[in-house]
């Protein structure tokens, strides 16, 4: 169940509760029973797991950048003939 975190205007006391997602906000203060402010706060969700990105959650628009000449080492060419295949 998720922790919500609630301000209390009248005690300016901060309050953590764990509720269902299902339940109500809070309206009253537990301390001292006045109004109830519900905080958005940072979660601590993370996407754990080797293949996140490389499962397709990734941005499909996104390009590979391609690679120019200047920045590729040059080889030397060999050239070598393929086999042709032999005729039946």
């Amino acid at each position: 169940m998720p922790i919500y975190e609630y301000h209390c205007k009248s005690c300016q006391k901060n309050h953590e509760m764990i509720q269902k997602i299902s339940d109500p906000p809070l309206t009253r203060c537990p301390a001292c029973g006045g109004n109830l402010e519900k905080k958005i706060s940072a979660t601590s969700f993370q996407l754990k797991g080797g293949g996140w990105y490389k499962d397709g959650y990734s941005n499909k628009t996104e390009k590979p950048v391609e690679k120019t000449k200047e920045s590729v080492p040059k080889k030397e060419s060999v050239s070598a003939e393929t086999p042709k295949k032999s005729e039946k």
